[in-house]
């Protein structure tokens, strides 16, 4: 593939996420894939530095910028990468759709419910490639586990299971990085262009580095864990918006300041969905202080679909016997997920995870975070669209 196949690429954000997983997967794929990070761009400019020096120690040469509206002036770059935190993916997508940018935006596709809402409908309005984040779905195990659903190995789906579980260190909690509260702010960081659309604060290293603790920036576990294990029951069973969600749980070990539950649980119902279930009910448990997990399964009325590290097996109700295997082709690989948004662009190949599916995720995770924090079932308003009190 010559030059004019070439697709160039920017990257807004470079944490963590950016630097361990996307950067380096981009630069090895840059000959196979015909790709090439051309810009770079974050509020905090060592980082963006750092990244620009990466890129040229791999033979590259990327332009650094601070704001993100300056990156999608260049008028080569064909994709951007959105890699900051939640509470920028809204406004950061929008702008680069109205640039005439594909996008490659992280996990959850936006904060709240009404924000994506409008990048689907902006989405449908461009024509732009927009793939959500959520890797897993670069896995076909949830793709062919739906054709078997559809195909009556299951008989009626009833209910599913999932789970995100960690075991972090009493003296360390969920996402705490050991930050002092005294630690200045970088001088090279514009901090106010950093919380951005957020409540304007003074500022706290704790919030900037640690920044999935608090609901001003992050949906916590909700948005950071469960939307990578729920997305696949929505793929393999076609799930669109629950009828209601309950959110359970509460800052039960670490009380270190953070607003956001380190343990929680989610329980929503599912409306029928023609061919597959009469409604269905789908758990998530998400522990952070112990990682003693469940089967991820879907249950039907005549067998039960249990997930594996190599694909899925299917338990026959009665005897308990396996009577089908898949064995996977895909991976929960950002490399892959990268290739898939690349063919999009390039032949019009169906996205992994689309705007769509990006909505539907951030719908579920939403009423549940809004559950918790009000105590209250939340129930979905089918007219307006838009989350209620049940």
């Amino acid at each position: 593939m010559g030059a004019n196949h070439r697709l160039r690429i920017g990257i807004i954000g470079c944490g963590k996420i950016a630097g361990s997983h996307h950067l380096p997967k981009l630069l090895k794929m840059s000959g196979s894939a015909n790709v090439e990070v051309v810009a770079v761009s974050d509020v905090y400019r060592s980082r963006a530095k750092k990244f620009q020096n990466r890129i040229s120690k791999a033979g590259g040469r990327a332009v650094e910028k601070v704001h993100h509206q300056d990156l999608l002036e260049m008028k080569d770059i064909d994709y951007v990468v959105i890699a900051t935190p939640e509470h920028w993916h809204h406004r950061q997508t929008l702008d680069a759709l109205d640039a005439g940018k594909h996008v490659y935006c992280e996990k959850p596709m936006t904060h709240t419910i009404p924000e994506s809402q409008e990048v689907v409908r902006r989405v449908r309005e461009t024509g732009l490639k927009l793939q959500v984040g959520v890797q897993g779905m670069s896995d076909d195990s949830y793709s062919s586990a739906n054709r078997a659903i559809r195909a009556g190995n299951l008989g009626t789906v009833v209910e599913a299971q999932m789970e995100y579980v960690r075991n972090h260190p009493l003296h360390r909690g969920p996402w705490r990085r050991g930050i002092r509260s005294d630690a200045p702010k970088p001088r090279d960081l514009d901090w106010d262009r950093w919380l951005g659309p957020a409540p304007k604060r003074p500022w706290s290293p704790h919030r900037f580095f640690e920044w999935r603790n608090y609901s001003d920036y992050s949906g916590g576990i909700s948005t950071d864990l469960f939307i990578h294990r729920l997305t696949r029951v929505l793929k393999a069973c076609e799930l669109t918006y629950p009828n209601s969600v309950a959110g359970l749980g509460g800052i039960y070990i670490w009380d270190d300041g953070r607003d956001m539950p380190d343990n929680l649980e989610m329980v929503a119902e599912y409306p029928a969905v023609q061919g597959i279930t009469k409604g269905m009910t789908l758990h998530m448990l998400g522990t952070m202080a112990n990682k003693h997990g469940v089967e991820h399964c879907i249950r039907g009325h005549k067998a039960t679909l249990v997930f594996t590290r190599r694909g899925w097996k299917i338990l026959d109700q009665g005897s308990g016997k396996v009577v089908k295997t898949h064995r996977k082709t895909g991976a929960e690989d950002m490399a892959l997920h990268h290739r898939n948004l690349q063919a999009a662009i390039r032949d019009g190949k169906a996205l992994a995870c689309p705007a769509e599916l990006g909505l539907r995720g951030v719908v579920a995770v939403a009423m549940c975070n809004e559950s918790w924090a009000r105590r209250k079932l939340m129930a979905w308003d089918s007219r307006k669209q838009e989350m209620v009190e049940a």
